[in-house]
């Protein structure tokens, strides 16, 4: 007879999984099987000090606690009781970035996200070096660029990592990084599953005149995959987690991952010529290789599953939020007019109607930057609408265009995986925010990638769910299959979610309207270069 939901919580089976997303940190709690059974999130928000994104760490650890109370206030909402003991815990958060730490582990410098945009020279710099892409945002790009700015802190380093990775640290007092998160950090061999012994050579060869105490290997988290102990929640660790001292210590926790590979976990996307994309405050596109590309590009970056597989990865800085400003509009318009509010409904007839506008959005164009944009060159953002008086300006129009502008960037890398590199994929899932409104982001994208895009019913559970997976990996998968089997035999069970193809139709429009897009982004770059 299996257990109920209140249960499986009172018998310390349920598994948690918590998340640090840009704008939320949300927890989710699954039973055995991986269905969710409860949740919490916490709202925040980046701060730019001194030129720089950040978050700091009094907000990374207030945000923590009071996503873990909502979780408790759950419970105890639907199920009349309180969480004593977990059966596995994950800790997820936004990748690479930097977070550097003292030998008395004190930050050195506020915490750099994903989201900055000033490492161009150490980026370019590494780049030719290693003769393989790395992105401006990666960990190493920002120590690069900490040491040509001759920045004090940089010989004072004991320890570097991410923010899923401190706050793993923090919890269990163990250095480690999950094989997908550590992979953005410093290129991983997927052969060793380990960062490459190449890279790192070369790069302390490069900073040896420098004369730091520490090499590399010395400052960098431990590696490991999908399936291994990464250490177990400490007595100190329950409190910083719940201070309300119900949440017992000597819970195992699974090895700390960046939301890329969270997402690919939670759309069954870990297996070679599968893939999947994630629309929400930012967007990527995760593609399983079979084999390596012929040679590096700018606008892909080279990761790795949770379990090490090499994956073509497309990020794109940019994604929703300007969308979400437009829609706000109507909001207040509705105010104003006295209507009542429904934001489900605000969204959903805002982007059904998008879908009777005109596939090129009637020469209508979206630049959705709120910051800067790699893949389009651009060091800055300047959220634009453009159009010329000849165009068609219609309400249809005005949201698809900047639907388009959701995932503009993203087909300007895929287009290089699919048309030049010939990629070929089985699957691709959409999850997250834009795909919430059932059947609209789905074809958006479907005509952007020309791929048809799957999405599930648990689209919307997102990276917390699949870091929750990943820890019922580390604790259920008794018959120790792969996490790319588990996953496809024990969670998902087949099921591939519902798929929409994209049409000839939707797909030359958008052809057309990323013509338009490419043509126009010297408008953009003029309007980034206005400082006020």
């Amino acid at each position: 007879m299996s257990l109920t939901a209140k249960q499986i919580i009172e018998a310390g089976k349920a598994i948690l999984g918590i998340e640090f997303g840009s704008t939320r940190i949300k927890a989710v709690l699954i039973d055995e099987t991986g269905k969710p059974i409860a949740q919490g999130s916490h709202t925040w928000e980046n701060q730019l000090v001194d030129g720089l994104w950040t978050y700091s760490i009094d907000a990374i650890w207030h945000g923590l606690q009071d996503c873990y109370a909502d979780l408790r206030k759950d419970v105890a909402v639907q199920y009349g009781t309180e969480i004593e003991s977990l059966a596995a815990i994950g800790f997820s958060a936004m990748m690479h970035g930097y977070m550097a730490f003292d030998k008395n582990e004190q930050i050195l410098v506020p915490f750099r996200t994903w989201r900055n945009t000033n490492t161009g020279e150490a980026a370019a710099a590494l780049s030719e070096l290693f003769v393989y892409n790395i992105p401006l945002r990666w960990s190493i790009s920002h120590l690069y660029q900490a040491i040509l700015n001759g920045e004090e802190h940089v010989g004072d380093i004991d320890y570097l990592t991410t923010l899923a990775g401190y706050v793993h640290w923090q919890v269990t007092g163990n250095k480690v990084l999950g094989v997908g998160d550590a992979s953005g950090m410093i290129p991983v061999d997927p052969k060793t599953k380990n960062y490459s012994a190449e890279m790192i050579e070369k790069f302390d060869q490069l900073v040896a005149p420098k004369g730091y105490s520490w090499t590399l290997t010395d400052i960098l988290p431990k590696v490991l995959v999908a399936g291994e102990n990464a250490g177990y929640l400490t007595e100190e660790g329950a409190k910083k987690l719940d201070p309300s001292g119900h949440l017992k210590a000597g819970v195992p926790v699974c090895p700390p991952e960046g939301d890329a590979g969270t997402g690919m976990v939670a759309t069954n996307a870990v297996k070679q010529r599968t893939g999947n994309v994630s629309a929400g405050t930012s967007s990527f596109s995760m593609i399983v290789l079979e084999k390596d590309l012929t040679k590096p590009y700018e606008m892909i970056d080279m990761v790795t599953t949770p379990d090490g597989s090499l994956v073509a990865m497309v990020h794109c800085n940019n994604c929703t939020s300007d969308l979400n400003a437009w829609v706000n509009i109507f909001k207040e318009y509705q105010e104003l007019m006295g209507i009542p509010v429904d934001m489900n409904e605000i969204f959903g007839k805002l982007y059904n109607h998008a879908l009777t506008g005109d596939a090129d959005c009637g020469g209508l164009i979206s630049y959705n930057y709120i910051s800067g944009e790699p893949i389009t060159g651009m060091e800055e953002g300047r959220p634009l609408f453009v159009r010329s008086a000849g165009d068609k300006f219609n309400l249809a129009n005005f949201m698809r265009a900047h639907l388009h502008a959701s995932v503009g960037v993203l087909k300007i890398g895929n287009d290089i995986l699919f048309n030049e590199e010939k990629i070929r994929v089985d699957r691709i899932t959409g999850h997250g925010g834009l795909f919430k409104t059932k059947g609209v982001g789905q074809r958006i994208l479907a005509a952007a990638i020309n791929s048809p895009i799957s999405v599930m019913e648990t689209a919307g559970e997102g990276g917390a769910w699949g870091m929750a997976l990943l820890g019922a990996f580390l604790v259920n998968n008794t018959e120790k299959r792969s996490l790319e089997d588990w996953l496809e035999e024990v969670i998902f069970a087949g099921n591939t979610g519902i798929e929409i193809a994209p049409t000839a139709e939707d797909v030359a429009g958008f052809n057309t309207y990323i013509e338009n897009y490419r043509a126009c982004l010297p408008i953009e770059e003029a309007a980034a270069k206005v400082k006020r």
